[in-house]
């Protein structure tokens, strides 16, 4: 009895890893299709000022993909499975690529751009960065780069050096989804991040969360100690927003103050003033 158990056991969990391997090489096929035709695009989220929250601070280009549909597919849904691969290097090129195009474009944008630190060092990626600041210097202070605390810890030495080595030229470093867990305090103290990116689990229903509305207070004077802003990430509500606020975050984002959108407020301008 207990054999035929486990054998069910073990054909539940065979079954489970097929069916997601089939996802993740149904997940590789896609972006491979995508970057082959170039079907690669950014969607714009606000970052408001969490005292003046009608002031936007500065914007989150997130890339996205299009499948053979046409359908635009979030960040979220292939990010994870080709992070580690070359499509994930391919993708942070074409993301800086065109954030630095749009900075470019729009004199008064300050965008930030996700990256994995897995592109540190790789050549295209800086090919791509100084191609688009040869075109246009004034674009570096306007650029954020964002690094995950997970991605920033795989390699934090060389990660240290390439933000120290950017930092010089103008650009601003955020180190995104902090509090997820990963970043040894040894490392923490190394980086000179210039923004923290408050995991949005902690925001999420702070309100109503005096565990959570504790741990961010603590996250703000970590900031404070190292002189770097703080932004709350996944902010749902005015509750939230305002609790944030009284803890000390500087700037939040979220969809209480805006969805990612392909189409931004400074290209519907632009398109007005043309017709």
């Amino acid at each position: 009895m207990a054999g035929g158990k486990n054998n069910i056991m073990d054909g539940a969990h065979n079954a489970l890893e097929h069916a997601v391997a089939r996802r993740d090489a149904n997940i590789m096929d896609m972006v491979r299709r995508a970057l082959q035709h170039k079907q690669v695009m950014l969607a714009y989220q606000p970052v408001v000022q969490s005292g003046a929250q009608t002031r936007v601070a500065f914007y989150e280009g997130l890339i996205r993909v299009l499948d053979e549909t046409g359908r635009i597919i979030p960040a979220a849904d292939f990010i994870t499975t080709v992070e580690d691969t070359e499509y994930g290097r391919i993708l942070d090129c074409l993301a800086l690529e065109k954030g630095l195009n749009e900075l470019r474009k729009f004199p008064e944008l300050r965008l930030s751009i996700n990256m994995s630190a897995r592109s540190v060092g790789y050549q295209k990626w800086m090919n791509t960065l100084n191609r688009g600041l040869k075109q246009d210097p004034t674009v570096a202070e306007r650029l954020i780069l964002e690094i995950t605390e997970h991605s920033a810890m795989v390699i934090p030495e060389l990660v240290v050096k390439f933000m120290l080595d950017l930092q010089a030229r103008g650009i601003t470093f955020a180190m995104d989804d902090f509090g997820s867990g990963y970043t040894a305090l040894r490392h923490f103290k190394e980086f000179s991040f210039d923004l923290l990116k408050i995991d949005g689990e902690f925001c999420r229903g702070i309100a109503n969360d005096p565990d959570n509305q504790v741990l961010v207070g603590a996250m703000v004077k970590i900031a404070e100690q190292f002189d770097m802003f703080t932004v709350g990430e996944i902010v749902e509500t005015a509750e939230d927003a305002e609790i944030l606020r009284q803890l000390g975050v500087d700037c939040l984002q979220g969809y209480y103050f805006g969805a990612p959108v392909v189409r931004p407020p400074w290209r519907e301008e632009l398109e007005r003033k043309k017709a």
